[in-house]
């Protein structure tokens, strides 16, 4: 069997973008069970209420949701557990002094497997105000006005040429 190359995204976490404001992305392994990968594989996957904690020098994933294997028996995973992620000791060190000023969280972005393998994509973040969200919508929606002119404005160019 061929190793599958390239980035095949599982699931993503808009609402991290809309809540928050980036400040630095990490790429992070993930210690998981067999049929979480199976599960995965599917497609399924919930990165909505996830957060990452740091505890002993280690990062921990809480609250994603791998929803149950479903050809697993016994061996079959929980669907919410913890699950450790796998960083260089400096990426521990850099996000634990980041993390501990006051505002600043770690919030999974992203989940896909990269060469066959499952990531993550972390991200410290600080929280966003409600003014800052609808800034953020209302500077959205004009690119999005200003693109549409734009493209009108071609359209209108080529018919007349």
């Amino acid at each position: 069997m061929a190793k599958e190359k390239g980035r095949k995204l599982i699931a993503q976490n808009k609402k991290a973008r809309h809540d928050y404001h980036i400040l630095d992305t990490f790429e992070a392994g993930l210690v998981l069970t067999g049929t979480e990968v199976k599960s995965l594989r599917q497609g399924r996957a919930s990165l909505v209420d996830g957060f990452v904690q740091l505890d002993a020098r280690e990062a921990w994933l809480y609250n994603v949701h791998v929803p149950e294997y479903t050809q697993g028996t016994w061996t079959n995973h929980s669907a919410r557990r913890k699950r450790k992620l796998l960083l260089h000791r400096e990426e521990i060190e850099k996000l634990e002094s980041k993390a501990q000023e006051t505002g600043h969280t770690i919030v999974p972005l992203a989940l896909y497997f990269k060469d066959g393998r499952a990531k993550i994509e972390i991200a410290l973040a600080r929280g966003k105000k409600e003014y800052d969200k609808r800034q953020t919508l209302r500077e959205k929606q004009d690119r999005r006005e200003a693109d549409r002119a734009m493209a009108a404005a071609r359209r209108k160019q080529r018919g007349q040429s």
